[in-house]
């Protein structure tokens, strides 16, 4: 495997926790950076198939968010909003002009959280399957929705969620969760696996698992998909796989019907990772999406 295939890797701390990110960058300098940020249960490992094809046009940078990949897992007040707060600092030590921030599912929703909370340093945002907390809200009514609330306080105990994680991270586990959520199974290789699982045996990733799961369940874990979009200014690049068991890709209809002046690309053959299940075509969508708001080297 080749040596840099993730790009260069550094460490990094923000409030006092580690993480990690790798960067890959053209020879000659110039042009709009790219921010990769991935999903839940992933890593920046997970833009195997495109941080090097994008870094040799763009500096391009994907980062492990905290309590996720193989930065560390403390006990924190998880959310997008917080996630988003982590990738500003980054942009601010790190990166230094505004980026195009890039991510998948969860990712998504923080790269789009990180243009309206923080505008000054998002170029464009490219979402591949995004998420809206506000959904969930809509679709309860509002006379059963304390019933909800707890039922899914008892569903997301701790005492519940801690063995079910030891129970998720078996291997055989991973590679079927996978397979949901790609629509072609071949894709669903050794180095995906381990990608997946390495990160589920670091110290603590229990206690993150169970934070993470409990946070995703709750109102608040993030402002809704529908506001950010009508007010975002920065163009705008949703990618969606016709294919995604996760999200409905109904969803991508409705967003774009929400805010008209993105481009909204649908997939075929493709479940929730498009990035990485259909790379050369990401990878050529996102470029000439970049050309054509003059955000290139070219």
């Amino acid at each position: 495997m080749d040596l840099y295939r993730y790009g260069v890797q550094r460490d990094w701390c923000w409030r006092g926790w580690q993480s990690r990110y790798s960067f890959w960058q053209p020879a000659s300098p110039g042009g709009t950076p790219l921010i990769l940020l991935h999903g839940f249960g992933a890593s920046l490992r997970h833009w195997r198939y495109n941080l090097r094809v994008l870094g040799d046009y763009q500096p391009t940078y994907a980062l492990d968010l905290i309590g996720l990949g193989a930065a560390e897992k403390p006990s924190a007040a998880y959310g997008a909003e917080f996630w988003a707060a982590q990738v500003h600092a980054f942009w601010q030590g790190i990166v230094g002009q505004p980026a195009v921030i890039v991510g998948n599912s969860i990712g998504a929703l923080i790269a789009l959280t990180c243009a309206y909370r923080y505008p000054q340093m998002a170029a464009g945002v490219v979402m591949l399957s995004l998420p809206d907390p506000a959904v969930r809200e809509e679709l309860i009514p509002r006379a059963i929705a304390p019933l909800v609330s707890g039922i899914e306080q008892i569903f997301t105990a701790p005492w519940l969620l801690r063995p079910l994680f030891y129970l998720v991270r078996r291997p055989f586990i991973v590679k079927r969760w996978a397979q949901l959520a790609y629509a072609n199974p071949t894709c669903v290789d050794e180095e995906l696996l381990e990608i997946l699982l390495t990160p589920a045996y670091d110290r603590d990733s229990d206690r993150a698992f169970v934070q993470i799961t409990r946070a995703m369940s709750r109102r608040g874990f993030g402002p809704s998909a529908k506001t950010m979009l009508k007010k975002v200014s920065q163009p705008l690049l949703l990618i969606w796989g016709k294919q995604d068991r996760f999200i409905p890709p109904l969803f991508s209809q409705r967003f774009q019907q929400i805010q008209p002046r993105m481009q909204v690309v649908e997939l075929d053959h493709t479940g929730h990772c498009p990035h990485d299940e259909q790379p050369d075509r990401v990878n050529t969508l996102v470029l000439d999406w970049l050309r054509s708001h003059s955000l290139s080297r070219g």
